[in-house]
């Protein structure tokens, strides 16, 4: 009680002491700056939609809409919540959080008087304010000040704003229902702003909109037959958003995305950076945007036609490039832009499986864990030379032995496919990537399991919350990290095992002073570099024989992987050079329901590969964007020890019965070999233009096997290894003459993917 009374008796003197202040300029609306990563102007925002007007315009019932949703006791409360402040008052005094207040008067006291810092000094003198000011300023005055004070989203700040870019009205001409949407903007402008094409940010308006028209009702202001007219009129649903200026093009996911960094790395809110005031620096190059988003242009120019061909509408595309020494996200492209219509950032919006490209991560876990091959056996050590069944159609086991289930087979059991039926028999990992085989991965992800494949995808860079759960389709890409996310994982395996997470400014200033928490995150190690350097190895191996030989266009050493999803519903593109990392990602979705729908047909393409338009985009923004600068090598691969293999394999495997995929040439200037000088995390080193146009030279991955006899299974690796010249120990050299040659120039010469992802 002492205590307390303490409280009381210093609560007592701050309201004495306490005097209203002038209105505080940093309140109002101003403008923010954006840079470029040179420091260039990107684009100025928020300062210029702003209109005060007196309350008598704006309709009795409007203003009710406000006060039932926010604070409906406005009219007779000293200005606080009483049982509120005392709350914020203890918690407050015993070292707890600072409390937030929700009057109408102590939100009209914060936006006008008081800075937007969450401090226990400026929510005391909140409170004070709060209850002095009923003594000076009418409740009508604080009610106007309040609404006039309000961000509402589409840097709008006060009522009169509001009902121009939402309903093309003026304050005076809302009503009831139009005044409920616009109450309800004030807790989540950035969403609701986008009410009018963003199903989501509907849908939640909507609950909103129902919840202050019944709160309307409950305190009498309408009655349940006029709540119910209400209701069955519909929601009232905002004019088009037409952005500011300098907002078009890929400007708004960029301003988007830096405001998103901001607020989660300050205790900044969205409707403090919409009153303006910041000068916020980002790690966008203009350049390269740009680049990205001619390269995407170029691809749809060519390739889309949505007016004469309907399977050409709603496609969409994201992207997102990093550079993988730092984690900075120097472009990315959100889409067709906000002055477009398309709102949703797709280069850092989750929902697209990812298919193949996710099979690395399978292999790096494989690399650093080992797999239990046989139950109760400790785990046996994986490398890319390790071999797996790649038939079409053969059912999976767990670690305990146990064939995994599928109530959907007329057997009970799961039976992995593929995306041909080609008879792979026993074949390296290496191979499986490169062809983007699944039923190896498949299994090898069971054999090391899913928390040691989650685990090591989270500390790649993917986020946890993007992560499929445990199923045998997680190993071939059921997740659907972000582009943004998928690009910063690969950049660990591109900067040989250390993981930085994305940023996207590296400066901000207010009034003059640099607001802390912008450094650039420090790296931390994922995984050996062994193991970022073999992955590394075998997705060169991807782009040299594999799926992704369209990337040979860039005419630099590449690592990269494919992927596309079952029915063709989603196709991508990741690779990296040693300088610059990549995503590509490609959908088509039902703007009604935002369901993926299937590629088929895009483009004039019976099937979309991730192999086809995603590495068009690719190739064409990383020539520009690489343009000028030294090509580099990969660090080359480590020497591993012996791998296991999966138990059952036969002393020989027969080559493929089926046919491979049909063969394309290849385009000139494709990676350059594994000679010559490479960068072991330093980005100083310098190679002549890569000459090798086939990517058959290596001889493929590893061929099928050696031959039978003791150099059998050796001689498939060995052979594979050496470009197919040494078969093995005993007797080993026509199966590794011709599984590696032969394999290697068939790969080497395709450019056909193999399969949907789970696919390439």
């Amino acid at each position: 009680m002492l205590f307390l009374g303490g409280v009381v008796g210093l609560f007592g003197y701050a309201y004495a002491t306490t005097t209203i202040p002038s209105v505080n300029p940093s309140t109002q609306a101003q403008s923010n700056t954006y840079y470029w990563s040179d420091g260039s102007v990107m684009t100025t925002q928020g300062s210029t939609n702003r209109q005060n007007i007196d309350l008598a315009q704006v309709p009795k019932l409007v203003q009710w809409d406000f006060l039932a949703a926010e604070n409906a006791t406005f009219y007779t409360d000293p200005g606080v919540d009483t049982q509120g402040m005392l709350r914020a008052v203890y918690h407050m005094a015993s070292g707890g959080e600072v409390q937030s207040g929700s009057t109408i008067t102590q939100q009209f006291v914060k936006n006008t008087y008081l800075t937007q810092d969450q401090s226990v000094t400026r929510k005391l003198r909140e409170i004070m304010i709060s209850l002095k000011i009923g003594g000076q300023l009418s409740k009508q005055q604080i009610l106007q000040g309040y609404l006039n004070s309000c961000y509402y989203g589409r840097d709008a700040y006060g009522i009169e704003a509001a009902a121009r870019t939402y309903y093309h009205e003026h304050a005076s001409q809302l009503t009831v229902s139009q005044g409920a949407f616009i109450a309800a903007t004030v807790n989540e402008p950035s969403l609701l702003m986008h009410a009018d094409t963003d199903p989501q940010a509907k849908a939640q308006a909507t609950g909103r909109w129902k919840y202050v028209l019944d709160r309307m009702a409950k305190i009498n202001k309408i009655t349940a037959a006029q709540e119910q007219q209400y209701l069955t009129a519909g929601f009232p649903t905002p004019k088009a958003y037409t952005p500011s200026a300098g907002m078009d093009g890929q400007t708004g996911y960029l301003v988007q995305t830096a405001e998103k960094y901001v607020e989660a790395h300050t205790s900044l809110t969205d409707q403090q950076l919409g009153h303006g005031g910041y000068q916020i620096y980002t790690t966008f190059n203009k350049k390269k945007v740009n680049a990205l988003s001619a390269s995407v242009a170029a691809m749809e120019s060519k390739h889309l036609d949505p007016k004469q061909r309907s399977a050409d509408k709603d496609v969409q595309v994201g992207a997102a490039s990093i550079d993988p020494s730092t984690g900075a996200v120097v472009a990315l492209y959100g889409g067709a832009g906000w002055n477009k219509g398309h709102w949703t950032n797709n280069a850092d919006a989750t929902g697209v499986p990812v298919g193949s490209t996710f099979k690395p991560f399978d292999l790096a876990a494989g690399l650093d864990h080992g797999a239990v091959l046989s139950p109760g056996q400790p785990a046996s050590p994986i490398t890319p030379d390790s071999k797996f069944n790649g038939d079409d159609g053969i059912t999976i086991k767990n670690q305990q032995g146990q064939q995994m289930p599928d109530p959907g087979d007329p057997s009970g059991l799961l039976h992995q496919r593929n995306d041909v039926p080609t008879k792979w028999g026993y074949i390296t990992l290496r191979k499986a990537m490169e062809q983007s085989v699944n039923t190896p991965y498949v299994q090898l992800g069971e054999y090391v399991g899913y928390d040691n494949v989650e685990g090591e995808a989270i500390k790649a860079g993917l986020l946890r919350k993007s992560l499929q759960y445990d199923t045998p389709g997680f190993y071939i890409g059921t997740s659907t990290p972000s582009a943004i996310r998928m690009a910063d994982a690969y950049a660990t395996f591109d900067d040989s095992g250390v993981q930085h997470e994305p940023y996207s400014v590296t400066k901000v200033v207010a009034d003059g002073h640099q607001l802390p928490g912008f450094e650039a995150p420090k790296g931390t190690t994922a995984m050996p570099s062994s193991t970022a350097d073999t992955v590394t190895d075998v997705l060169q191996g991807v782009v040299k024989s594999g799926t992704g030989t369209n990337a040979q266009a860039l005419g630099r050493p590449v690592a990269g992987k494919t992927g596309t999803t079952d029915d063709y519903k989603s196709a991508w593109f990741i690779g990296y050079t040693p300088q610059l990392t990549t995503a590509i990602s490609m959908f088509k979705e039902d703007p009604k329901n935002s369901g993926l729908q299937s590629m088929k047909g895009v483009g004039g393409f019976s099937k979309v590969f991730g192999a086809d338009m995603p590495t068009e985009v690719w190739t064409g923004y990383m020539t520009a964007a690489l343009q000028g600068q030294p090509v580099q090598q990969f660090p080359p691969a480590p020497t591993l020890g012996q791998g296991a293999n999966e138990f059952g394999i036969p002393t020989a495997t027969p080559s493929p019965t089926a046919s491979t995929p049909s063969a394309t040439p290849s385009k000139s200037g494709a990676p350059g070999s594994s000679t010559g000088p490479c960068r072991h995390h330093k980005k100083n080193c310098v190679s002549p233009s890569p000459t090798d146009s086939s990517g058959a030279t290596t001889g493929g991955t590893g061929g099928l096997t050696g031959g039978a006899g003791n150099g059998g299974l050796l001689g498939g690796a060995t052979g594979g290894t050496n470009g197919g010249t040494n078969g093995g120990t005993n007797g080993g050299t026509t199966g590794g003459t011709t599984g590696g040659t032969t394999s290697g120039t068939t790969a080497g010469t395709s450019s056909n993917p193999t399969g949907p992802g789970r696919h390439p």
